[in-house]
């Protein structure tokens, strides 16, 4: 691989130029934390999981074809194939929508596959929001179960998840990547570069999130446009998915159209 690269650093931005090339095609690497983002990068600066921001890579692909081979994971009338994890927030089926309720004082919870061990795929669902509230969609997630001192149990769901953080805020970060119970972000948009998929959610319309995993490298288009681009170190090879109603006060989301395609090597 030839590279070369031009660093500069300023107390809260990092600014590299990146030009590289690997087998299969260009690697697009690194930019600057857009001022507007100077706040929010000051929060989570120092969050396990977070990436230099002058080695993030960049997702520069065509979001992929989402015509053929794909397999619907939600028959629009029942959650057969899914199962909570969690918590005690509510889900429901009704003429071909799935929706996901918060129910105060809950956990987050995650209507899951009961199939979990998807490795390699394709994702893509559509989703809305009826009543704003954090979400997202788990991917080669994990699970575990502990018990307090009191002997009550819990089970907290892991891993990696495609960022859908509702509609208010000045954050914008939905297609990103969270480490859910597991260091924070792996991938945030606070880049210049990201600009336009921060602007990409629709708050009143349908939101289609695409996710793609290939081995260690993970992609997210938000309706269209290009997200994250994340290379995983091996921790999550493989998992479920699972939709989220994040643990809140209030919070109503919508899902639809959820297949996905699996991809062999």
């Amino acid at each position: 691989m030839l590279l070369q690269s031009i660093t500069v650093r300023k107390p809260w931005a990092m600014f590299s130029l990146v030009c590289g090339m690997v087998i299969g095609g260009a690697v697009a690497a690194a930019g600057e934390v857009d001022p507007q983002q100077k706040d929010w990068y000051e929060k989570y600066k120092n969050q396990q999981n977070i990436p230099p921001a002058d080695e993030m890579l960049l997702n520069t692909d065509a979001e992929p074809d989402l015509s053929e081979g794909f397999t619907s994971l939600f028959n629009g009338k029942d959650l057969t194939g899914w199962s909570p994890k969690g918590g005690t927030c509510t889900f429901e089926a009704n003429d071909g929508v799935l929706k996901g309720t918060c129910v105060p004082g809950s956990p987050s919870t995650y209507l899951s596959t009961d199939k979990d061990d998807y490795r390699d795929f394709i994702f893509t669902c559509e989703m809305k929001w009826e009543v704003n509230g954090n979400s997202g969609v788990m991917f080669r997630a994990q699970s575990k179960t502990s018990e307090s001192k009191k002997g009550v149990k819990s089970e907290t769901v892991f891993g990696p998840q495609a960022e859908m953080e509702g509609i208010t805020g000045d954050r914008h970060w939905s297609g990103g990547i969270y480490g859910q119970s597991c260091g924070g972000y792996f991938y945030p948009l606070w880049l210049k570069e990201h600009q336009e998929v921060r602007a990409a959610l629709k708050k009143t319309d349908w939101n289609r999130l695409t996710i793609m995993a290939k081995g260690n490298v993970v992609k997210t288009w938000l309706n269209g446009v290009p997200a994250a681009h994340w290379v995983d170190d091996g921790t999550y090879p493989e998992g479920f998915f699972g939709l989220q109603i994040h643990a809140g006060k209030s919070g109503t989301v919508l899902w639809r159209d959820i297949r996905v395609k699996e991809l062999t090597q």
